[in-house]
């Protein structure tokens, strides 16, 4: 395993924007939150199959392949399985392996080199399948600060995107506009591909012919900024590039992790507010208030609590793309 970061490579994120660790986990630290979601594929398909919905669970498939097969057969059951495989509002699953990962020590003294010691678990966190064939897994050109709440341009959200199999140009890895991320936020536009937010080419602050595709192998970690501009493209193989990303902050960046939903509304003062309100941060390491710290039964009742509080999302007043 990696370890700590290096100087050199501390250096290298500042600049450049990202930094990609190949070795910073074991494949075999990431195996509980495979079968996790796994278990999640099973459970929605069986369900399915007892209601009559399909007539092949295809329980001999791998993780690699399962929900492709079973989206070949039913691509209109799309949304099920994705409703269950992430949650509300696609950041609801608060599994154990997932805490696990979310805390894992190695990822976390990474991230103490980049955000310092006080350390928060940004609410939004994801796990997403780029299914081979399925429109829904290419994601336009956006930086993660588009979607986050105006009151965090200003700080550090560091995303560690990680793959659960090997992230390859082939099953479309993430691709990054080195060098770019010191032109903050950059105009978005509504209506992207799968109602994702989009930077149109003309607004990007380099050329896309520039940008830099990041293969990242089973156990890397990929390292980027909230301003970094990224994009994937289609996975062209016959396996899905699982992959989840995770995010975290200082203790300096508006955050939500000590106030529960009742306290999180439009009269409080914004710097209570999260980057990304609707959703629970955690305190994940802190040096100075160790006692802090959000155990799991915490950051699943968390989770729980924001999921039935349905608090609006930033507006940031971004139009619709567009029309030629």
């Amino acid at each position: 395993m990696h370890g700590r970061l290096t100087p050199p490579e501390i250096e290298r994120f500042l600049e450049e924007g990202y930094l990609c660790v190949p070795d910073l986990l074991r494949p075999s630290d990431l195996e509980p939150l495979r079968e996790e979601i796994a278990g999640i594929v099973d459970a929605t398909a069986r369900g399915l199959l007892r209601e009559g919905a399909i007539e092949e669970a295809h329980a001999g498939e791998g993780f690699e392949t399962r929900l492709t097969r079973l989206l070949a057969d039913r691509p209109d059951l799309a949304p099920a399985y994705f409703r269950a495989i992430e949650g509300k509002g696609g950041g609801g699953h608060a599994g154990r392996a997932m805490f696990n990962v979310i805390t894992h020590p190695p990822l976390l003294d990474a991230v103490e080199d980049l955000v310092g010691p006080e350390i928060i678990g940004s609410s939004v966190y994801r796990i997403r399948p780029k299914v081979p064939g399925l429109n829904r897994g290419v994601v336009p050109w956006h930086q993660d600060s588009g979607y986050f709440a105006p009151t965090c341009d200003g700080h550090l959200v560091v995303t560690c995107w990680i793959p659960l199999v090997d992230s390859t140009p082939a099953n479309g890895c993430l691709r990054m506009l080195p060098r770019t991320h010191g032109a903050g936020v950059l105009p978005h536009h509504t209506g992207g591909n799968a109602g994702f937010l989009v930077i149109l080419d003309e607004d990007l602050p380099a050329p896309p012919e520039g940008a830099v595709a990041v293969p990242v192998p089973l156990g890397g970690v990929l390292f980027l900024t909230n301003l970094t501009p990224h994009c994937s493209t289609p996975n062209e193989t016959d396996v899905i590039r699982w992959s989840v990303d995770l995010r975290y902050q200082g203790s300096d960046a508006p955050t939500n992790a000590f106030h529960g939903p009742p306290e999180v509304d439009a009269t409080a003062p914004e710097v209570r507010m999260a980057c990304y309100p609707p959703e629970a941060d955690f305190v994940v390491r802190s040096r100075a208030l160790p006692d802090s710290v959000t155990t799991f039964e915490e950051f699943a009742a968390r989770r729980a609590l924001y999921e039935r509080a349905a608090i609006p999302g930033p507006r940031r007043g971004w139009q619709p793309v567009p029309t030629p």
